[in-house]
């Protein structure tokens, strides 16, 4: 079973098949002439900036989110311990209370 991907990685898949899909247009780019050479062209060198757009708006974008991520993280991170203290004690709790419902020590 694959796992399931995060948003991240389908963006990273995306792009690099954007990627793929331009070098098809220059290898047929090569191949084609006259005025469809200078058609395919023009439109490889337009979807390559687009390319680079998209690329560096999403680091930018991903860089937030982690830095976003990592600040939340450490502001929770006290609560998130002291919580799971509580609850391993309220496990205790619980555990010694069926014992004695059950009449065992």
């Amino acid at each position: 079973m694959e796992a399931k991907k995060t948003g991240f990685e389908e963006v990273e898949s995306i792009l690099r098949d954007i990627g793929t899909k331009i070098e098809e247009l220059i290898e047929k780019g090569t191949q084609a002439g006259g005025e469809a050479k200078v058609e395919i062209e023009k439109k490889i060198d337009d979807l390559k900036e687009k390319r680079t757009t998209l690329e560096a708006e999403f680091k930018k974008g991903k860089e937030k989110v982690e830095q976003l991520y990592h600040e939340k993280k450490e502001e929770f991170e006290p609560n998130l311990s002291e919580s799971k203290e509580h609850f391993k004690e309220g496990i205790k709790q619980l555990v010694e209370g069926v014992k004695t419902l059950l009449g065992k020590k």
